[in-house]
């Protein structure tokens, strides 16, 4: 998307950012006849949420950082008339593991007889898979009556506690470590694994860590849309923000590409933006400005002190295929397996050992991660010709990597956990996944990988952390604000993933920023 033409000076709304949330509270904020100026960094809008051709002469569009959707409410799509789509996966997830000798796994999906079976087929017995239909008829009950408060203003602690009305869930889920509730509701460790995964997802914590960062990370993963299913977007995730920006630019948001903000004064009624474009630079004037940027960028912007800093702990990489790996273990269908979440050194045992080595300083020995092939459920992101050769897309998502490991040498290290990944994935398949990987225009493996210090390079999120920084609790605390997106400066919002209830691609902290500045009275 080329530059805008130079925006006017004067506006109701100025919005730092052009990702999903910006995107979002724009479309809400020009539909209510506010005159709105989007000022994006970046020759795109989209932010993390983009698709992308990252292969040289390669017809494949891929969600090239953020992946899956769940946490997006079909409100926010009905609201703004989103010509956007997303399809259920039949398979939620597969985990390969050898056991006595031979190589095996649980595949969940297909039906309740084919997951049973599959769970007595792993673990001998029905005492499991019946933990299994307890533990997450509990969370999905959780995901019924949490998930609806996300596009309200936040309840008070006891507020929600009283909703969720399950005292046995609201310990598991919020007073004590994730851990607790995994032991005592399952024995199998491959299982455990399986469950603790959700807590992990770009979160750097061992299951019993006292912070409780991984049960926030684990609450926000099993409550989406109100059931915990995780989507595949139709068209790649770059399909939600061009919807998007065609719903802001068609309700009359002016959005401002390749123009980075670099100063926000304010005065509490007023404020101005200072931006820079490749050409010189700028000042736009507002009554309000929001955020989506990092809490960090927004000190720095307003001049304000820094928060704690950030630390993502994940490795992104994005493959063609010019088939899918046959595996080891010949039971399963290699479409299904990897057309849910194929767990790779995942185990709960493992998953100790990992975050332990990480937290020493050094790089996991077995890396765990987890793939999913988004071509078997959405196949339009391949072009006709790849399509019809078979082609298909891998993502892969690396967990206990934080960015500490990567400041000696990015480059290094990144080549070496890749291949230690790599290789973690090749004891599960039959032939080695290199084989397998299409070649681009010039004769290059179509693979790629993001380190979180590439993250934060490529995106500004700080220390390359997914969420901006650690998810936080779905309720009001000290100083949150009615709704979770207020700032010291009265008319300055954060609407970016840092914001209360922010975190994945939920469009949440854009809603929630719209509607706070819309009951605001502009004397």
């Amino acid at each position: 998307m080329p530059a805008a033409t130079e925006p006017a000076r004067a506006y109701d709304v100025i919005i730092v950012g052009g990702g999903h949330n910006g995107l979002v509270a724009a479309a809400y904020l020009a539909r209510a006849g506010r005159t709105v100026l989007v000022l994006e960094r970046l020759g795109r809008t989209g932010g993390a949420a983009v698709s992308t051709r990252p292969f040289a002469g390669v017809d494949a569009r891929l969600s090239r950082y953020s992946y899956l959707v769940s946490l997006l409410p079909r409100k926010i799509v009905r609201d703004l008339g989103l010509d956007f789509r997303v399809r259920g996966r039949t398979v939620s997830s597969y985990t390969p593991v050898e056991r006595d000798g031979r190589p095996t796994g649980l595949l969940v999906g297909g039906g309740e007889r084919r997951i049973r079976e599959a769970f007595e087929r792993l673990t001998g017995g029905k005492t499991e898979y019946q933990a299994w239909r307890r533990f997450y008829a509990m969370t999905g009950k959780v995901a019924e009556r949490v998930f609806p408060t996300l596009t309200e203003p936040l309840p008070a602690r006891e507020e929600l506690r009283r909703r969720i009305d399950d005292e046995a869930a609201w310990r598991a889920l919020f007073e004590e470590p994730i851990g607790v509730a995994i032991e005592e509701n399952f024995t199998d460790d491959l299982v455990r694994g399986v469950v603790l995964t959700d807590a992990l997802i770009g979160t750097f914590a061992d299951a019993h860590d006292a912070s409780l960062r991984q049960n926030r990370c684990f609450l926000y993963h099993v409550i989406g849309g109100g059931t915990g299913a995780w989507d595949v977007p139709v068209g790649g995730m770059g399909a939600l923000t061009d919807a998007l920006a065609a719903a802001a630019r068609s309700a009359g948001a002016v959005l401002a590409t390749g123009h980075e903000a670099v100063r926000i004064e304010t005065d509490g009624r007023a404020a101005e933006v200072a931006y820079r474009t490749a050409d010189g630079e700028g000042v736009a004037a507002a009554r309000h400005v929001l955020v989506g940027a990092s809490p960090q960028e927004l000190a720095a912007l307003t001049g304000d002190p820094a928060p704690e800093p950030a630390e993502g702990a994940q490795l992104k990489v994005n493959m063609l295929l010019k088939r899918l790996p046959r595996l080891r273990d010949t039971a399963v269908d290699p479409r299904e397996a990897f057309s849910g979440t194929f767990h790779i050194a995942e185990g709960y045992g493992q998953l100790a050992t990992a975050h332990a080595q990480a937290a020493a300083g050094r790089l996991p020995a077995a890396p765990p991660s987890e793939i999913y092939c988004h071509s078997l459920t959405d196949p339009t992101i391949l072009g006709r010709d790849l399509a019809e050769r078979g082609y298909q897309t891998l993502t892969l998502f690396g967990l206990h990597t934080p960015a500490r490991l990567f400041t000696a040498d990015n480059d290094a290290v990144r080549d070496e956990l890749l291949k230690a990944t790599l290789a973690q994935l090749d004891t599960h398949l039959a032939e080695p996944i290199t084989d397998c990987l299409a070649l681009d225009a010039d004769g290059r493996p179509c693979i790629e990988a993001k380190t979180p210090l590439d993250l934060e390079r490529d995106l500004r999120l700080p220390g390359g952390n997914i969420f901006h920084r650690d998810l936080s609790w779905p309720y009001a605390q000290d100083g949150t604000g009615r709704w979770g997106v207020e700032t010291r400066h009265a008319n300055v919002l954060l609407c970016g993933a840092g914001a209360v209830r922010g975190g994945g691609v939920s469009g949440v902290p854009g809603h929630n920023a719209a509607m706070a500045l819309l009951e605001q009275r502009d004397d």
